[in-house]
């Protein structure tokens, strides 16, 4: 099947940027598969223990650019023990040991300690970008190391971080040249930021797109940064309360009406809800907004601001809008959306999340559980690609998330169901389906042994405190050699390995390369 010079077909294969489009690309025949291996650059691993570095390395000689995620998506909340691992260590090593080009580095639940920091700054010297997505295990040092050895930085984005302050002004550690910054995250951390030293690197940092500040910023200094980064697309606030009839408030007013490019918008840690007018020039343009950290933020003053954002793709809310606001973010208009009535003006949400702190809580006008609201966005969005869910829900709304829901590749759930139907109906009805979550729901043996062959075809499942059983976990595991089936349980019990009948904590299912499926136990404490 090769027609062209091995040379033509690495220029045609750069223009392909999809990892899914490479791996298909790479099944054609061998010499495609050799040409796609030399050629690739970026590499995504949805589980750190799904392949060895060692193999990455030898797949991929050209990697400059990885992912990689380690702990399921319930260790946010406590539900993974916490020597689980999903250490990076040994991949930032093994890429050191082997010369590996590495430019970018994007982590996901990982363990990250500074020495890992402090050898990945030393290690690579066109190091560019620096992702960590919900780690933990690092301090302020590590990024110091970053910031000071990382001449070449365009990129340092943290986001939902467990972080130690050891240096509080670890931004004064990046050099009074650097000014190739695209992108500046650090919402995520508490201590207080030398405001002097981030308003000079933002001023120095002409090619700056992307800023989330934390709740030390406040707003007079934000509406310092807006002036000087008109060319924002990617805006996190921080300390967002102040007198709406200020002469700081004006200035805020000011700056923001002239960041016309911004279309993403988050944070508002600290708000005074009244002084949200002022956004409202900037969000016709907006395909992201994220209020999952405003709190202060209430249900007349979000369903205000959200009517305004009509290109939304994203959405991260709080729990204080029921089952009618559902609705109103389903259709962004006065017309009425639900499953059966279409509205003319819905977004194309392609990724939905709502916080319900009380799942047990119906709407509090229609005293109904929240089935039809999120009916509503599951049948308005169909490009919806991820989707969390939580609250007071019965099977109906999983029936209309398999009927609807056709582009879904995340679903996370929790609190929700009645009965085996509910997962049925999306296994049935999801094909395009990656990754399912589920936590404190309804769902056993009879769900999870329905159709095993679903499972090669997806990257995990998780469920934790349903009515699974160990028996069904050693039937699945016996069905599906080439997974690991992981068992994890909070107390360690002698006879827990013997009884079939008794329900596990939790299970994690997943794909590996790196050795032959199993199924094994995960005692809380112990590492992995």
């Amino acid at each position: 099947m090769n027609y062209f010079p091995d040379e033509v077909l690495e220029h045609v294969f750069d223009f392909v940027t999809s990892s899914r489009d490479r791996n298909a690309l790479s099944q054609v025949c061998k010499s495609w598969y050799r040409i796609e291996s030399s050629s690739r650059q970026k590499v995504f691993i949805g589980n750190c223990y799904a392949i060895s570095p060692e193999r990455v390395i030898e797949r991929f000689p050209a990697l400059k650019s990885i992912a990689l995620k380690g702990k399921p998506h319930f260790a946010d909340f406590n539900l993974v023990p916490h020597e689980w691992g999903g250490f990076v260590y040994p991949w930032i090593e093994a890429f050191a040991r082997n010369r590996v080009g590495l430019e970018e580095l994007r982590l996901k639940r990982m363990v990250v300690s500074d020495d890992s920091l402090e050898l990945l700054s030393r290690s690579f010297a066109n190091f560019k970008s620096l992702v960590l997505v919900s780690c933990e295990g690092f301090t302020t040092d590590g990024l110091a190391a970053i910031a000071a050895n990382c001449r070449c930085l365009r990129e340092l984005d943290l986001q939902e971080n467990e972080v130690e302050d050891h240096r509080g002004h670890w931004l004064s550690c990046f050099h009074d040249s650097h000014t190739s910054l695209v992108s500046l995250n650090f919402a995520c951390l508490k201590g207080d930021i030398n405001l002097g030293v981030l308003e000079r690197l933002v001023a120095r940092s002409p090619n700056l797109r992307s800023l989330r500040l934390n709740r030390a910023v406040p707003l007079d200094t934000l509406q310092k940064i807006l002036m000087q980064s008109p060319n924002l697309v990617d805006l996190g606030v921080g300390s967002y309360v102040h007198d709406p009839d200020s002469e700081t408030y004006d200035k805020l007013v000011t700056a923001i009406e002239k960041c016309k490019s911004v279309r993403s918008l988050s944070g508002f840690l600290d708000v005074a809800p009244h002084c949200l007018p002022a956004f409202h020039s900037i969000c016709p343009n907006l395909t992201s907004l994220n209020l999952s950290y405003a709190p202060g933020i209430q249900g007349g003053e979000l369903t205000k601001l959200i009517r305004c954002c009509r290109k939304l793709q994203r959405l991260w809310i709080l729990d204080c809008i029921g089952d009618k606001g559902l609705e109103v973010v389903a259709s962004t208009s006065d017309d009425k959306c639900s499953p059966h009535n279409s509205a003319k003006n819905c977004p194309n949400f392609i990724r939905f999340r709502l916080c319900i702190l009380d799942p047990t809580k119906p709407d509090a006008v229609t005293q109904q559980p929240l089935d039809e609201g999120f009916g509503a966005i599951v049948h308005s969005c169909r490009g919806l690609r991820r989707l969390s869910l939580t609250g007071l829900l019965t099977d109906q709304v999983f029936l209309y998330i398999g009927m609807y829901a056709e582009q879904l590749e995340m679903l996370s759930i929790a609190f929700a169901g009645d009965s085996d139907k509910g997962m049925q109906y999306v296994l049935n009805g999801c094909k395009r389906l990656r990754k399912l979550e589920i936590r404190d729901s309804p769902f056993g043996n009879g769900a999870l042994l329905m159709d095993v062959g679903k499972y090669e075809a997806m990257r995990s499942l998780w469920m934790s405190s349903c009515e699974v059983t160990l028996g069904g976990c050693k039937t699945l595991a016996k069905k599906m050699p080439r997974l690991n089936v992981e068992i994890m349980n909070e107390n360690e019990q002698t006879d827990f390995i013997f009884d079939d009948a008794q329900k596990v904590d939790k299970m994690y299912l997943y794909r590996t390369l790196a050795g032959n499926g199993k199924m094994h136990r995960t005692l809380c404490g112990l590492c992995r």
